[in-house]
């Protein structure tokens, strides 16, 4: 019975990818910044319900120019986020060349850095900075890959910079993925080989999957220094992370 209803999700959200290709090939050219953003945000929320993923938000997000900075667990996180407040991302470079998805995300605002050459921060930076002077929220990890979510990496700081330069504030969000297995849902971390299908079926086939998303508080960049800046929104995160009721669930 769960598998085939891990198929029915499936096929629903393939039909529902096709859909946002139509939407950002027919209707985003037509409308402005805020109505894509809306359809980002409903098509997000859509897409969770039809994997089966439930969504639970907390605080509020600061909204306009913001750089938002969260742990990565999954591809999942970008749908989180955009269900609860539609962003520009920042991601790998590679995502780019998944079929359709590529091409999805890229419509959707997401600038793309190769991590693997150090130069290419700096033309983020510059990118993310116009991003942020023009009022958009702009998100990104800056663990820089995926964990199971049980402890955070270190924080690589360049792209704080451009929130610093802009004197835009940095707004931390912690994200959580559980199921009826447990407060740490082993289903929801993309990690290691795993590829983008195997991922999907872990998904689809999980009980109860549940993403929470929390927004911390936004603070000021004025004469900060970015790996400051990163080092301190990790402890922001860490600690929301390893909260008293958070620890004694996942216990």
């Amino acid at each position: 019975m769960r598998g085939l209803l891990a198929v029915w999700r499936i096929l629903c959200s393939v039909v529902h990818l096709l859909h946002g290709v139509l939407i950002c090939a027919f209707v985003f050219p037509f409308v402005g910044p805020q109505q894509q953003a809306r359809r980002v945000g409903w098509w997000s929320a859509r897409m969770l319900r039809m994997l089966g993923v439930s969504l639970r938000v907390d605080g509020m997000p600061r909204g306009g120019a913001t750089l938002v900075v969260a742990n990565h667990i999954s591809w999942l996180d970008i749908l989180a986020i955009n269900a609860a407040c539609p962003v520009r991302f920042v991601s790998k470079a590679d995502v780019r060349h998944w079929p359709l998805i590529g091409w999805l995300v890229a419509a959707a605002g997401t600038l793309f850095i190769e991590r693997e050459r150090k130069r290419d921060a700096l033309r983020v930076v510059h990118q993310v900075a116009q991003a942020l002077k023009q009022g958009h929220t702009v998100a990104l990890f800056p663990e820089g890959t995926t964990t199971e979510g049980h402890a955070l990496l270190p924080f690589h700081a360049n792209l704080f910079q451009a929130a610093i330069s802009t004197g835009t504030p940095v707004q931390p969000v912690v994200l959580r993925f559980s199921d009826a297995d447990g407060p740490i849902s082993a289903a929801a971390a993309y990690v290691g080989d795993m590829n983008l299908l195997e991922s999907l079926w872990a998904i689809v086939t999980a009980r109860q999957l549940s993403a929470r998303v929390t927004w911390l508080l936004a603070e000021g960049t004025e004469h900060a220094d970015r790996r400051a800046l990163a080092e301190h929104m990790r402890r922001q995160i860490d600690g929301a992370l390893n909260v008293k009721e958070w620890r004694s669930a996942a216990g």
